[in-house]
């Protein structure tokens, strides 16, 4: 069975146009197209919403920051070709597109140790190497040593690439990557208490 957007969103209990940032970044298989149309099988959706929780009570910190994008964009900006993420790009373009600039309490953002990156409410990639920040002139803040610990290359599954030779950012991305993880905020970095909160 096959599901338009529009009822795969319905399914989901979330906006189309949040369910269609799935679609556009290539995170979803088995698609295929009817006219205009996007359809979606029945078990990629099935599988999407018994996808589990964050399990956040792993970490060892109390707050952490989320970093929530959208689907790769190109960026007019002479260090990175993209901003935002999609499963098709390469490691290296991804990492570019994912670690700066943003408006955030970077000293927030570093001392939680991991930087989950979601999208439409889903973690798709993990950032660490989060230490060191730099500040342009328009407040935003950008990570120059982060590494990309994984990315989510089909969500359904999901299937994930581990992209970090270092144990304890494959361990953060294992644990993270392809989990719910709910976050609000105006801008597009959220901070979530995990249950080590006081």
């Amino acid at each position: 069975m096959l599901l338009t957007t529009g009822q795969a969103a319905q399914e989901l209990g979330c906006a189309v146009t949040t369910f269609r940032r799935l679609v556009q970044a290539d995170l979803l298989p088995g698609l295929s197209h009817r006219g205009v149309r996007v359809m979606i099988p029945l078990p990629v959706v099935q599988a999407l919403s018994t996808r589990r929780p964050a399990r956040l009570e792993k970490l060892s910190t109390d707050e952490i920051a989320v970093l929530r994008v959208d689907t790769a964009q190109p960026a007019e900006e002479l260090d990175r070709e993209w901003i935002g993420f999609a499963a098709t790009l390469a490691p290296d373009d991804l990492l570019k597109a994912l670690r700066g600039w943003w408006r955030c309490d970077a000293a927030s953002v570093a001392a939680g140790g991991v930087l989950p990156v979601t999208l439409a409410g889903y973690v798709v990639a993990v950032l660490t190497g989060l230490e060191r920040w730099e500040k342009n002139g328009d407040g935003r803040h950008a990570f120059p040593d982060a590494r990309l610990a994984g990315y989510v290359t089909d969500l359904a599954t999901p299937r994930i690439a581990l992209t970090s030779s270092n144990g304890d950012d494959r361990h953060l991305a294992e644990l993270l990557l392809g989990a719910r993880l709910a976050s609000h905020s105006g801008g597009a970095v959220a901070y979530v208490p995990t249950t080590n909160a006081a």
